[in-house]
């Protein structure tokens, strides 16, 4: 007899660890590449701004996978989905890691942001199999599983690419998604499908949410302009790290996530103090802290301290205004748990995307100044959105 799981009736914690720990390991792939990008461009011999649309691609493709997959899991197995995509990973990442041509990179980069959106099906999993007094705190806990991932990613990355290479670095990536896809097979109980219809009547469902609720709308938009303005600083850094006064190699710049600890561990915090706190008083907060943090990389960008206290304080803004959004959203429709999650995570990558393409247009025209002020207008673009609705 298959296990199942029963809305409401709360997830094992054996099983909310387990599906924290993989949220972790799979988002982990979009965030290699971001130590290496000095590494890759100088063995592959192409411009900084070619080796930056490896970040940027892999992020739109991860923007569409949230789009075309995620609203799956209402549908089908969200099982089923979830190995589908370990098993599109293995090839993806095998065709990274012996890849000699930078333009094979970019279009496997698309493949692999794509089939990384299994920590998304987890997240609405979580919301909605939770007890309700612990929905804020399991989703919390998948979202803290996530950015361990982005963490460990960095700092895993750049000291396999100063000592082992780039390569190897997916070459590891690709036998942990193998190993990711067996736990799922043993351990992941079947899931009710939440929709019943076509996936076109599902897709144009998407399109009615979006109408229905202009909460969820701006919760989107605001997250999203404030994703772009951090990854403005990720798709940029190992250049800036790599010139002087640092001359520093992938090693040091994957050091440096490790100051996204902050960030992982404020997660957890943020999604106990929502309700107490407010969705718009969260969103000012991380502005600000955001604000601050670009202000220590603009006047201070050429001091290591200035680095690690701007990068601690940007990932704790992002947070406040991810998990506030994101949590409080789940709400808006529990029966389109999936879809919400979609609407919003597409939203949030898409600005990811273009704070990605801003910096890297920028630094390419005006150095780290214009890095600076590219993720600034965005965050302020966030605050605005936030300023001018009722949300």
């Amino acid at each position: 007899m298959k296990q199942t799981l029963l809305e409401n009736q709360g997830i094992p914690k054996g099983l909310l660890y387990t599906l924290a720990t993989i949220a972790g390991i799979s988002v982990a792939n979009l965030y290699y590449n971001q130590p290496l990008l000095d590494v890759m461009r100088i063995d592959l011999k192409c411009s900084e701004m070619d080796t930056n649309h490896i970040a940027l691609l892999t992020q739109i493709g991860y923007a569409l996978g949230l789009l075309f997959i995620i609203p799956l899991g209402d549908l089908y197995s969200r099982k089923r989905i979830i190995l589908t995509n370990f098993s599109l990973l293995v090839a993806s990442l095998l065709c990274i890691a012996s890849a000699q041509s930078i333009h094979i990179i970019h279009l496997a980069s698309v493949i692999t942001g794509a089939c990384s959106v299994i920590p998304q099906i987890f997240v609405p999993l979580a919301a909605q199999y939770s007890e309700p007094k612990n929905k804020g705190k399991n989703v919390g806990f998948i979202i803290s599983g996530l950015l361990t991932g982005i963490l460990a990613s960095r700092v895993i990355s750049g000291y396999v690419g100063e000592w082992l290479g780039w390569r190897m670095m997916y070459y590891i990536a690709d036998i942990l998604m193998i190993v990711s896809a067996v736990v799922i097979l043993l351990l992941l109980p079947d899931t009710e499908s939440n929709f019943k219809g076509k996936y076109s009547q599902l897709m144009r469902s998407l399109i009615q949410l979006v109408r229905d609720y202009p909460a969820l709308r701006i919760y989107a938009l605001r997250s999203g302009l404030a994703f772009g303005s951090f990854m403005g600083l990720w798709a940029t850094l190992a250049f800036k790290m790599a010139q002087a006064p640092f001359y520093a190699g992938s090693d040091e710049v994957g050091a440096l996530g490790l100051c996204g600890v902050a960030g992982a561990l404020s997660a957890s915090i943020v999604g106990r103090f929502v309700q107490q706190v407010g969705v718009r008083r969260f969103n000012y907060i991380g502005t600000l802290l955001q604000l601050l943090a670009w202000a220590l990389f603009y006047w201070g960008g050429n001091a290591y301290i200035n680095l690690i206290l701007g990068i601690l304080i940007i990932d704790i803004g992002m947070q406040c205004i991810q998990l506030s959004n994101q949590t409080t959203m789940f709400s808006l429709c529990p029966s389109a748990s999936n879809r919400i999650n979609t609407i919003f995570m597409t939203t949030y990558f898409l600005g990811g995307s273009l704070g990605t393409f801003l910096a890297g247009a920028a630094w390419s025209n005006w150095g780290w100044t214009g890095v600076a002020l590219s993720g600034s207008l965005l965050t302020l673009a966030s605050m605005g959105v936030t300023r001018f609705s009722k949300y």
